[in-house]
């Protein structure tokens, strides 16, 4: 079994086009700022590991012999391709990959036209989209499997940093009729609800919002996403408390109806969130001020 040190390095490969370009080993050791035997050791070294001289000494000159010509036919491109890939990456700002976590209402509502502008305007960047509830999305930015999240529930952990992007409000609706006059939240408090799961942002606003104003709810059925405590809605007359975001089309439509509650005036913040130790790139930052411009234009024109 080799040893890990007989690898192949960039650095060798480097030394060993210019001096295929050079032919003398003092040129090349001034061009590169090395010392002559510095040079020869790394030639050296690197027809050890091939197990084959890849240069015939011919009048104190370098001159690449067959396995050396086929060598150097292979390495040459490759590492054009190495010093493309550093120049690109060096001199741009538009290339590469944001990993971008969405809690439930943010990414069904707000977050597909986003990454589909910002990717047509950028191309060559690509954006991995992962959805879950904040509290999973929260995990995963800990875990430091995301660049950055948005998410609507509260977090308030040391590691996280956060910063406010627009402002939702909650609203309850259902397709009961009888619910169309003004009242109160605790007077519906025994009818059936239907709520998110836990862990989900919308939920946990709006229990802690009325925790002072109701005795209990009648969570009467938990579900994992917003379309499908809709489609419930529509077909059995239970309540929710739900972004009005995720219910405006329905509300104009007559689908569903907002309960006028008197005193009920629920809302929330929409965050972004980061690790604390991430570093901030010029993609990261360029992506992150992109995103917040146009998902507060989005929510502005959904009021």
């Amino acid at each position: 079994m080799k040893d890990k040190k007989d690898k192949l390095t960039l650095r060798q490969l480097e030394i060993f086009l210019n001096v295929v370009k050079e032919g003398h080993l003092t040129n090349v050791a001034k061009a590169m700022r090395l010392s002559q035997s510095a040079i020869s050791m790394a030639i050296k070294e690197l027809e050890k590991i091939l197990g084959n001289p890849l240069f015939d000494r011919i009048n104190k000159k370098l001159v690449l012999n067959e396995m050396g010509r086929a060598f150097e036919k292979e390495v040459n491109p490759i590492l054009k391709k190495i010093n493309d890939i550093e120049y690109e990456f060096k001199n741009t700002v538009n290339k590469g990959m944001v990993r971008v976590g969405a809690s439930t209402t943010i990414v069904d509502y707000l977050m597909p036209p986003i990454i589909c502008s910002y990717m047509d305007s950028y191309p060559d960047v690509k954006v991995a989209l992962k959805e879950g509830n904040t509290q999973t999305i929260v995990n995963l930015i800990k875990e430091g499997e995301l660049d950055v999240a948005f998410i609507e529930g509260v977090v308030n952990d040391t590691d996280i940093i956060k910063s406010i992007v627009g402002v939702d409000e909650l609203v309850v609706v259902t397709t009961d009729e009888t619910l169309n006059q003004e009242c109160f939240i605790d007077t519906l408090q025994d009818r059936k609800w239907v709520l998110r799961e836990e862990g989900s942002g919308t939920r946990e606003v709006f229990l802690e919002y009325i925790k002072d104003k109701v005795k209990h709810i009648n969570i009467f059925l938990e579900l994992g996403h917003t379309e499908s405590i809709k489609s419930l809605l529509l077909n059995h007359q239970c309540l929710t408390c739900i972004s009005k975001i995720a219910v405006t089309s329905e509300i104009e439509t007559k689908k569903l109806i907002q309960v006028p509650l008197r005193n009920f005036e629920c809302k929330r913040y929409f965050y972004m969130i980061y690790h604390k130790d991430k570093y901030r790139s010029e993609l990261f930052d360029k992506f992150v001020a992109f995103t917040q411009t146009m998902m507060q234009e989005m929510i502005d024109e959904k009021k």
